[in-house]
């Protein structure tokens, strides 16, 4: 897997996918074999699928960001798209990988074209400041809707394919070195906009934010709850939100997923907005 070297040093590995010259960007802890992303690869979108530094085969750092993980995540994707040569891009994220893209469209906005913002948040700060990853690795007891029953045939084999996948990886004789690290264990990178330290002080930035964003998130979702996805669609000037029922965290619809981004996307680079133009005379 190819990487880039950053100012500081630090090895950021990706995986690169589709091509031509509309640019999607994306970093996470880790990328599965089937994602939003990978079905806009398939698309017309060159996708690149970033690994946040600190994980996998990026350099595991022993720096503490303290509450500024999330903007050294995002700064991480700006020198990336600048080392490719990438002037403006789509943002696309799930979970902590939208936290990265509040901190892009807020730090860097002429840069991004739109962010799709999946299961995204963000978290109200006035509850915890504690990522839900750390939580699990500290063994306090969680319970979180993941993935929501389902019946769907299709479904049920993407999410087979997806447990032999890991189940392969976990196999892997370097896994524990690579993904289990003791300063990848440590990291908690905590929560998006977590500097900012309030709800208040959270929507007042999200009201500030002008990238268009898609929002997309399931009813069943305990950690994204449509509660807070409600309240960042109120807050975002330029948003479009869509929730689906029998979804969590996981929201492994991707197709249909795919379906509403181009739409989003296309609308937005053609009239700048985020929907479909409104005629001037009536039909």
């Amino acid at each position: 897997m190819p990487e880039i070297i950053t100012r500081d040093g630090v090895a950021i590995h990706y995986e690169e996918c589709g091509g031509g010259d509309r640019h999607l960007i994306c970093t996470q802890v880790e990328h599965a074999g089937e994602s939003l992303e990978r079905a806009l690869a398939d698309r017309g979108f060159h996708v690149w699928l970033l690994t946040n530094r600190g994980f996998g085969r990026s350099t595991h750092v022993t720096e503490d960001y303290g509450d500024h993980w999330y903007d050294r995540f995002a700064e991480d994707v700006i020198e990336f798209a600048d080392q490719k040569g990438i002037d403006r891009f789509v943002y696309s994220g799930a979970s902590h990988g939208a936290g990265a893209g509040w901190h892009v469209v807020l730090n860097h906005p002429e840069r991004v074209i739109a962010f799709l913002a999946v299961v995204a948040g963000p978290h109200n700060l006035d509850e915890s400041g504690v990522s839900v990853r750390q939580q699990i690795m500290q063994g306090r007891s969680i319970k979180h809707c993941f993935y929501y029953p389902t019946d769907d045939p299709g479904l049920l084999a993407r999410r087979a394919r997806m447990a032999a996948e890991k189940a392969a990886l976990q196999a892997q004789p370097d896994y524990a070195e690579v993904y289990e690290s003791p300063e990848t264990k440590a990291i908690d990178y905590g929560r998006p906009l977590k500097a900012l330290g309030t709800e208040a002080a959270v929507c007042a930035a999200l009201r500030r934010i002008q990238t268009p964003v898609l929002l997309l998130g399931g009813v069943e979702d305990t950690i994204s709850r449509v509660d807070l996805m409600a309240r960042t669609a109120r807050c975002l000037p330029h948003c479009k939100l869509v929730l689906y029922s029998g979804f969590g965290h996981c929201l492994d619809n991707y197709e249909e997923l795919a379906r509403e981004a181009v739409t989003f996307i296309d609308n937005v680079e053609a009239t700048g907005r985020i929907y479909d133009a409104v005629p001037v005379e009536p039909r």
